[in-house]
């Protein structure tokens, strides 16, 4: 589509030929040197390549731009033939809980026991971050020392920079890169409860709600949605003293199940109790796991939802990319400063502005 104008309209939308097919392209057409190198690498299982792969498709700069699309397209291409006649290829699993409840601790304890069981473990965990530096405040891999020394698991913390709920626009990406490397489980943990655990809902298999034992009005502290959403609540810390309490917790959730509808009409989501301390529950989430994937992968539920999942995603990055040519376009930069000022002082709405500012936009591409 190309904008036009029009008679009676200040622009239309035109047909134009697609060119999205150009970009089919095989590891021999590469034209950059350091995209073919990080591709080999990946097919290889490099780790330092999927490291490295990240960090491009993470890079804000221009330069990076044209090499990460051309090598997230080989990306594609190579997992969606190894998906065939292998149906999913990696399994994702986003995980989330409030504060205290022993992400990094769980995520160690069930990394290791993935890696012993013979799979392949990628941690994507989303750091909170200043949205003015990018700078990591919490490094996760410092409190997994275990597992990231495992040389079947690779840990990779990415700094929101500002992102709305904390999951930056390259975490898809990043999964479909670990699947590439040889890694097919992958864990995406969130920052806490938020708006972040929406977006990760929509990039994972499976959605599981860690909560942890306490006093008070447990389920008032974890928005209604986020428990709509899960597939599978883990109590955590049920060992020793804190047994009875997450007894408690679990029939609490249990209950609450009753009145919330199923995500699914596949699956009735279940509720455990873990302790990655005493390392109890985590071969039985496991299980839960498996069991989960084998109640709807074979009817195609998994393989719709994940369609779903990358056209919705597919206008987050219009959202993200529009947002991102918008603020590095020479000729808007003082229509922006403006409007943005005249926002300040209320001397014009949110969204009239936003009109005045796309308007102008798209005459200056026109």
């Amino acid at each position: 589509m190309r904008l036009v104008a029009a008679k009676g309209l200040r622009f239309v939308m035109q047909p134009e030929p697609l060119r999205w097919c150009h970009v089919h392209t095989k590891p021999g057409g590469v034209k950059s040197e350091r995209v073919r190198r990080l591709f080999d690498g990946l097919v290889s299982g490099e780790r330092a390549s999927l490291a490295q792969s990240i960090t491009l498709v993470e890079s804000t700069a221009q330069r990076d731009h044209d090499d990460a699309q051309e090598l997230l397209q080989l990306v594609l291409q190579e997992n969606r033939e190894r998906r065939e006649g292998r149906q999913l290829g990696s399994f994702r699993i986003g995980l989330t809980g409030p504060p205290g409840t022993g992400k990094s601790t769980f995520i160690e304890t069930f990394g290791k026991f993935l890696t012993g069981s013979g799979h392949k473990v990628a941690v994507l965990t989303v750091d909170p971050s200043s949205a003015v530096t990018g700078g990591s405040l919490l490094g996760d891999k410092t409190r997994m020392i275990q597992l990231t020394r495992d040389p079947n698991a690779y840990i990779r913390p990415s700094p929101t920079r500002g992102h709305s709920g904390g999951v930056t626009r390259t975490t898809c990406d990043a999964i479909q890169l670990c699947e590439c490397a040889g890694y097919n489980v992958v864990l995406v943990e969130t920052v806490g409860v938020g708006q972040s655990e929406y977006m990760v809902a929509d990039m994972v298999d499976l959605f599981l709600l860690l909560i942890p034992p306490g006093g008070g009005d447990e389920l008032q502290g974890v928005k209604r949605g986020i428990v709509e959403m899960a597939d599978l609540i883990a109590v955590t810390k049920a060992d020793g003293d804190h047994i009875p309490e997450c007894r408690r917790m679990a029939a609490e959730y249990i209950s609450a199940l009753k009145f919330m509808k199923p995500r699914n009409l596949l699956w009735k989501p279940k509720v455990l109790l873990v302790s990655a301390k005493a390392n109890t529950g985590i071969s039985e989430l496991w299980d839960v796991v498996k069991s989960y994937r084998n109640a709807l992968e074979p009817d195609g539920e998994l393989r719709d939802r994940r369609r779903q999942q990358r056209v919705r995603w597919l206008w987050t990055y219009v959202g993200s990319e529009l947002e991102r040519r918008l603020r590095n376009h020479p000729d808007i930069a003082a229509c922006t400063a403006e409007l943005e000022s005249a926002v300040i002082e209320e001397t014009i709405t949110p969204g009239h502005a936003c009109d005045l500012l796309l308007s102008h936009f798209f005459k200056e591409k026109s």
